[in-house]
């Protein structure tokens, strides 16, 4: 059912003479349901001339200045007044002979001056194959996705000379359209094209989706069209650093709706001139969301950073934690980088026993995306077997929300560690019974030297929790530390040179140094463990 009545009529009709699209028309309309938009661009132009043609069977072209007598077919062929020929009716030359019927010279359609083709062949079947191809071709793995467009900014000024133009029309009838009332580019696009989609691809499009194709549409012959904004809303179109031009959709929106209208009539043409040619496709992308990968680490290499250690360009040593795990699961997800994560970190020269390290790794615009728990179990037990320096444990895909479980109140952890202790000065085993009964030893950090290149300079807070300390020699003892998070345990040993304050030597009352750490421990309950 054609949707627009003959109170619709007298818009459509000076639309459709100044070079409007059938969409578009139906658009500013008002006319909000889907069907009528997804019917082919060669059906709707038909439908709408039928719906124009007077009783006597005529179709009125009208123009802002027609000719005194009537346009004979020789007459548009040949030009009137050198001028070009096309007419701005929506499709080729449309003559009008004496007898009022419609004789079509050419099949391909007239741009419309509001658009700019978007409505036209941007949204027919012919165009989303190509962008499905492109999609099929792009190795992506998905089971939904968003579609997104970017039109050309100047599109929203062609549409606001379009809206003057009626809104003043309807006015002279006592009837009123804001802004408001005419259905967004946007919106019809999407009725158009969503279904299609579904349709050649086989899977729902889902706003939620983390797999995005994209589609950027630019305009070249018109990008001038707003450049008159900026000098009468000159504020509105601030350069920012990630944007190539000061005219974006926003700021030409900002403008739109601050200038007046008058002003904006003296500048810019009611209805807008016809352009001589379709939009481009400037940019066609697929993108997929990161997805994340966490588990907990066991690092058993005293010669192995947390990440990679280059100092001042240079790489100091050949791999890391890091490389080791996240190599592997690159290849895996097809992704193109990622970024590593965990909870703390350990000295190059430090273990990590006990049930590890938790960590996340997120991997960006990944390719491969679903994968079974016997498939990440395996990829688990490969990377436990492609080295000796580490170990993983209870590999699995988690949501980005939920890594914030494991930054959550991290001070307000605690951590367990082993060291080795060396003294100065002999000691007996007496010596070094009083630790065992310090409970929450308040100790005071200033930025550690090693640190303090990377590190603002402050003095944080600690609590020793619990030590237990086991005799060796006369020269040596293991020291079980339990602490809040974020404790230098090296620095507490050694007091670096007095920056933390009370020390293990200070309260033992000799030169104390650690040669052995292990973290035995990392307190945070997360990611849930698996069933081995």
């Amino acid at each position: 059912m054609f949707p627009l009545t003959e109170e619709n009529k007298h818009v459509a009709q000076l639309l459709f003479n100044t070079g409007t699209c059938p969409r578009c028309i139906f658009r500013f309309c008002g006319v909000d349901f889907h069907a009528p938009y997804k019917l082919s661009y060669k059906e709707l132009l038909n439908e709408l001339q039928k719906f124009l043609k007077t009783e006597k069977g005529e179709l009125i072209l009208e123009a802002s200045n027609p000719p005194p007598k009537k346009i004979r077919l020789h007459e548009l062929e040949d030009g009137i007044d050198g001028t070009d020929n096309r007419s701005q009716n929506g499709e080729g030359r449309v003559s009008v002979v004496e007898d009022g019927s419609i004789a079509s010279k050419n099949s391909n359609p007239n741009v419309c001056n509001v658009c700019l083709g978007i409505l036209q062949e941007f949204c027919e079947k012919e165009f989303i194959k190509k962008v499905c191809q492109k999609v099929e071709a792009s190795g992506f793995e998905f089971t939904n996705l968003v579609f997104s467009v970017s039109f050309p900014p100047q599109l929203s000024v062609r549409e606001h000379a379009a809206w003057l133009l009626v809104k003043q029309e309807m006015g002279k009838q006592s009837l009123s359209l804001g802004r408001n009332d005419i259905v967004q580019l946007k919106e019809a696009y999407k009725w158009i094209t969503h279904p299609l989609f579904s349709e050649e691809l086989g899977v729902p499009i889902d706003g939620k989706s983390l797999f995005e194709v994209s589609v950027v549409f630019a305009h070249p012959e018109t990008v001038e069209d707003c450049h008159f904004l900026r000098a009468i809303c000159p504020d509105c179109f601030k350069p920012a650093k990630n944007k190539q031009s000061v005219f974006t959709r926003m700021a030409v929106m900002k403008a739109l709706n601050k200038i007046k209208e008058e002003d904006f009539c003296k500048q810019f043409p009611c209805p807008p001139n016809s352009p001589k040619a379709v939009c481009t496709v400037l940019e066609m992308e697929c993108a997929h969301g990161a997805v994340f990968v966490a588990g907990r680490y066991n690092k058993y290499s005293r010669n192995l950073p947390q990440t990679p250690w280059i100092i001042d360009g240079e790489r100091k040593l050949e791999s890391s934690v890091e490389e080791l795990i996240s190599d592997h699961l690159l290849t895996v997800f097809k992704a193109e980088s990622f970024n590593f994560s965990s909870s703390g970190r350990e000295d190059v020269d430090v273990r990590t026993l006990g049930n590890g390290r938790p960590f996340a790794i997120e991997l960006v615009n990944p390719h491969r995306v679903r994968f079974t728990a016997q498939e990440m179990k395996a990829l688990q037990q490969k990377i436990n077997s492609s080295s000796n320096k580490i170990q993983v444990r209870d590999l699995q895909l988690v949501t980005r929300e939920a890594i914030g479980h494991m930054k959550e109140g991290e001070e307000e952890k605690t951590k367990t560690y082993s060291a080795l202790i060396w003294t100065n000065k002999a000691i007996r085993k007496e010596d070094i019974e009083f630790l065992n009964d310090m409970k929450d030893l308040k100790i005071d950090q200033k930025t550690p030297l090693r640190v303090l290149h990377r590190r603002p300079l402050a003095v944080r807070s600690r609590t020793i929790h619990a030590m237990e300390a086991c005799y060796v020699d006369a020269h040596h003892f293991r020291l079980q530390l339990k602490t809040q998070a974020g404790t230098y345990i090296k620095e507490f040993v050694h007091g670096d040179f007095g920056r933390t304050k009370p020390n293990l030597g200070s309260l033992m009352n000799v030169t104390a140094d650690i040669l052995e750490l292990d973290v035995e421990s990392v307190d945070v309950d997360w990611p849930p463990p698996l069933d081995d």
